[in-house]
């Protein structure tokens, strides 16, 4: 739920094979294959009592009361759990009062599956991309307890894009249109800041080769995402490995180069 999935190691010098930012292979723009991508979630719930649950999105445990009210959180956030009923759930995420993501959770009759009715929004306020996540329960138990993994989700909303443009010479600017997002990196292992967040991400990179590269997202000191992004050979799609902390399974995103 801090899937702030799309929502990104370092390097003294580029080897002498690697391109120019003007001959980057990865400048373009490009736009998501939903049906070539696929996107893995896992999340754990835990009842603690006293109307009070453990949930974890990605590696550090968050305590909420389900009373609906927005209540601290990590890196900064807010996060808000209303109980509709038994098996409806309304989970919110802001960040300076400003509304991140909201999923609506519905578990279903037998207990062995739970629908997340997902929905992302940008710092603008505006959404920015809905998925259908399908949760089925890895042990057996009862309510929305639980250690859930989801492997069969759909992408809907606006199109999905990208692009990436030379940045200062030998670096690059890659921005998520969807999102909007802007990250301006060089190839030094530094952290810059990204352009207007709000939420004090700031992104590193390295390159890995002439098509690869690898992207790390911080908030603070603190590691939210890191990515692989590499090119085809022949230079038409664009594939992207989403690595969140505490998951062993990325997502794999596949762009095509427009």
């Amino acid at each position: 739920m801090f899937k702030f999935a799309f929502l990104l190691l370092p390097l003294a010098c580029l080897s002498a094979g690697a391109a120019h930012a003007a001959d980057d292979p990865l400048i373009g723009a490009w736009k998501l294959n939903p049906q070539k991508s696929a996107m893995v979630d896992e999340m754990k719930v835990a009842s603690l009592g006293a109307n009070t649950y453990s949930f974890d999105f990605g590696g550090i445990p968050e305590k909420i009361v389900l009373d609906g009210t927005d209540q601290p959180g990590i890196f900064g956030t807010t996060l808000a759990v209303t109980v509709q009923d038994s098996n409806d759930w309304t989970v919110v995420r802001k960040k300076d009062g400003h509304l991140m993501l909201r999923g609506l959770w519905k578990l279903s009759p037998d207990g062995a599956t739970l629908h997340d009715d997902y929905t992302e929004f940008g710092e603008n306020g505006q959404p920015t991309n809905h998925l259908d996540y399908l949760y089925n329960r890895k042990e057996p138990g009862t309510g929305f307890a639980a250690d859930w993994l989801s492997t069969n989700n759909q992408f809907s909303g606006p199109p999905y894009v990208i692009e990436v443009r030379p940045w200062e010479g030998d670096g690059l600017t890659i921005v998520f249109a969807t999102q909007g997002v802007t990250k301006n990196l060089h190839f030094d292992g530094k952290d810059y800041p990204n352009p207007g967040s709000k939420r004090g991400v700031a992104s590193s990179a390295e390159r890995v080769n002439e098509r690869t590269i690898d992207l790390t997202d911080k908030i603070g000191q603190k590691v939210v995402s890191m990515r692989e992004i590499s090119v085809s050979d022949d230079g038409k799609t664009l594939t992207m490995k989403v690595h969140p902390p505490g998951r062993s399974e990325p997502d794999v995103l596949v762009f095509d180069r427009q």
